[in-house]
């Protein structure tokens, strides 16, 4: 029975064993839980099945309690934290062995116990996702979070030694940004324009004590970025917005050379820009963070 076997394996009880857990977790929640509710939609309920339910809802509920514990201990610990850079790296790389390793591997669609992971020390297993307060212009596209895994691969690309000032267009909950900051160290920024994101964003990095990363509440196209040579945008809008939008960052790159990381859709229009360069590859594929350049003026 695989609810004995979870019980009967040490390992997904010691703490540092995350993926293990999630594993185990999602084997209780999605092949156990979910058949037995679906047993329960068809039939009466028995004896036998909700024995089965118990035992399968308590041992779940232990697990994530260990999660629980886990994350407000180390989200504590990094807002404490005056190296936050390197303990950060040192978190993932103890947690998540397995998941560094496929950065920078083949295209993965999704998401998985990465962000599951980053998520909740990001929020110390404790904040409520806000809904949005405004309804956005039609041309706005409606708030995704940025795969962690993209992230990384983009602070690495980036590299932590960089001096430059990066900038999130359409930054959301604030996550890239955040997690940015803590890969490369290099001032991070982000814009916003519905205010309950942006209020959960600023209170995050509050939270976290963290230097060097600033949220704006304001329509992307209305920002001075004098100072700014890298940007990233998840397809925050689409059509004449993203338009306006590419015609503001030509004019930062007439001035001097930048570079614009994308994921999603928008990456076809960043293509079709001649004053762009994209270094790796075709841009044709929605699930590949992409990486452009502008051309000397």
């Amino acid at each position: 029975m695989r609810i004995e076997g979870i019980r009967n394996e040490e390992a997904v009880f010691e703490e540092v064993n995350f993926e293990k857990r999630a594993e185990a977790i999602d084997i209780l929640e999605f092949h156990i839980l979910d058949t037995i509710e679906g047993i329960f939609q068809k039939e009466y309920q028995n004896g036998d099945l909700n024995l089965l339910k118990l035992q399968a809802d308590l041992l779940k509920e232990k697990l994530e309690n260990i999660d629980k514990k886990l994350f407000l201990r180390l989200h504590e610990e990094l807002r404490k934290s005056t190296d936050k850079k390197l303990l950060f790296r040192q978190i993932i790389f103890n947690y998540l062995d397995d998941c560094i390793r496929e950065i920078g591997q083949p295209v993965k669609i999704g998401y998985d116990n990465f962000d599951v992971f980053v998520d909740n020390l990001l929020t110390g297993f404790n904040q409520t996702k806000p809904e949005p307060a405004i309804t956005g212009e039609p041309e706005m596209v409606f708030y995704q979070k940025t795969p962690a895994r993209i992230v990384f691969e983009m602070g690495e690309l980036i590299g932590t030694e960089s001096k430059e000032i990066f900038f999130d267009l359409g930054s959301g909950l604030g996550q890239v940004v955040i997690l940015l900051y803590l890969i490369t160290g290099i001032a991070a920024k982000g814009v916003e324009f519905e205010c309950k994101y942006f209020d959960y964003a600023k209170e995050s990095a509050l939270h976290l004590n963290l230097s060097d990363v600033e949220f704006i509440n304001e329509d992307a196209r209305n920002l001075d970025y004098s100072e700014t040579t890298i940007f990233f945008l998840y397809t925050p809008f689409k059509g004449k917005m993203l338009q306006d939008m590419m015609r503001v960052l030509q004019k930062v790159a007439k001035k001097r050379l930048i570079r614009i990381f994308t994921y999603g859709p928008c990456s076809i229009e960043l293509v079709r820009q001649d004053w762009l360069k994209c270094t790796n590859g075709n841009a044709d594929d929605f699930y590949q963070l992409c990486e452009f350049k502008s051309l000397p003026h």
